[in-house]
């Protein structure tokens, strides 16, 4: 783009954008002529792809800000007003620790509200599988989780979920995608309006409540937990993200002391302890190897921002060994599995999904034991999509899935990888 061009959409940008953080970024960049830096953030549109938006923070249409998740939003709300019908028009909106993303959820949240689409917004921070599990509870058509997973803190993002509580696959990803590319101009509505109107509703509990109730209702031998639970030591991190409160929550209902990282445990959209808040790096599980050492932990645990992967590490030695993807889960397939089948309660057409890149050693385990194995593409809103046809045809019941990217699923009453519950089981097993 010549420079003409940059300015004239930084000039409507500015303009357009409601933020002032966002909106006085341009501002400078336009009075210090920074044409390379305005350029870069003007040249295109952030992309809103098959699972929905991710970029770097920022002013301008190249980045995550106020006025691109409107426009987004309002892509999906347009998509939503085509194809459902009225009295079925309910979303849900959650968000984890990373920087704007409670800003970002309410102006996705007051998007979809000026649409007519009556919206449950979370009153603070929750783990995305928490957003999947919501979306079934309230019988709601779509969710949108504002989060950019475990990519580093200049990150921002959204993912999009459908009404069986997975991230939207064909035919609505193309559609939501074209429905975006189509709009002009986000329709806006103020938070007292929607409030007053009933089309904005702020939940907390009566959500948290019967998710933690289900993840605890998953263990497997709960009197063997109640016995020996109390002997079992965990060091965990929530590295700064939305894991805290429910992991902590949901072990403690089982009986299992927790030591929390504590430089790691406030949600802290800078996660200024580690480069990349992702629990299969060593570097970000630095302070909990310490503090498992230094505790004489048996167990380490570590969540990423949006709490749907976990990593553990061992005692190994006189030290900690981090357990790859494909080992946890393997362990979890084995232990979940063998366990249901001594119980008696593992159904004759029981199913395990993973991806294509994910070990073969867990499709060895599962045909051990007399289960149907799935691999689908990479990318768990596959295994979500695996679940639902599962359900239509009435073929197979679903026992346990997952993928070798730290992410895992127990039961179907979230559909995507939740890591609070493949921490309970994780804690279980151990």
């Amino acid at each position: 783009m010549n420079t003409d061009e940059i300015l004239l959409k930084a000039e409507s940008y500015i303009k357009e954008e409601k933020n002032s953080f966002f909106r006085d970024q341009i501002k400078e960049l336009v009075e210090k002529k920074d044409f390379d830096e305005l350029n870069e953030r003007f040249y295109k549109e952030l992309d809103f792809g098959t699972g929905g938006l991710r970029g770097e923070i920022g002013g301008g249409l190249n980045r995550m800000n106020s006025f691109t998740v409107a426009k987004a939003t309002q892509g999906l709300a347009s998509y939503i007003v085509k194809n459902v019908d009225v009295k079925n028009r309910i979303a849900v909106v959650a968000f984890d620790s990373r920087n704007f993303s409670d800003n970002f959820s309410e102006e996705a949240a007051l998007v979809l509200a000026a649409n007519g689409i009556k919206t449950y917004l979370f009153t603070s921070l929750r783990p995305t599988p928490v957003l999947s599990f919501a979306v079934r509870q309230l019988e709601a058509t779509a969710g949108i989780m504002v989060t950019a997973s475990h990519n580093p803190a200049k990150y921002n993002g959204y993912k999009v979920f459908w009404d069986d509580g997975a991230q939207v696959t064909s035919p609505h990803d193309s559609g939501i995608i074209t429905d975006v590319r189509n709009v002009s101009e986000a329709k806006k509505i103020s938070k007292d309006e929607a409030l007053s109107k009933g089309l904005l509703v702020m939940i907390d509990r009566e959500v948290d409540e019967p998710y933690e109730k289900m993840v605890v209702s998953q263990t497997l031998r709960p009197e063997l937990v109640r016995e020996k639970g109390r002997e079992l030591k965990i060091v965990y991190t929530p590295l700064h993200g939305a894991g805290n409160i429910p992991v902590n929550n949901v072990l403690k209902k089982m009986g299992i002391d927790v030591f929390t990282v504590p430089e790691q445990a406030e949600p802290d959209g800078d996660f200024p302890t580690v480069a990349f808040p992702n629990p299969e790096i060593t570097e970000a599980m630095k302070l909990a190897l310490k503090y498992g050492k230094q505790e004489k932990a048996d167990l380490i645990m570590g969540t990423d921002p949006d709490s749907d992967r976990l990593g553990i590490a061992v005692p190994y030695k006189t030290n900690f060994k981090l357990i790859s993807g494909n080992q946890l889960g393997a362990l979890l397939a084995d232990y979940i599995f063998r366990t249901r089948k001594e119980l008696g309660n593992l159904p004759s057409n029981s199913a395990f999904v993973n991806t294509i890149v994910t070990s073969d050693l867990q499709i060895k385990i599962a045909e051990a034991y007399g289960l149907s194995t799935f691999k689908v593409l990479t990318g768990f809103k596959f295994i979500g999509q695996k679940i639902k046809e599962f359900e239509e045809k009435k073929s197979h019941t679903y026992i346990f899935g997952g993928e070798e990217s730290y992410g895992f699923l127990v039961g179907i009453a979230a559909r995507d990888k939740d890591a609070v519950s493949a921490a309970t089981m994780t804690a279980e097993m151990a």
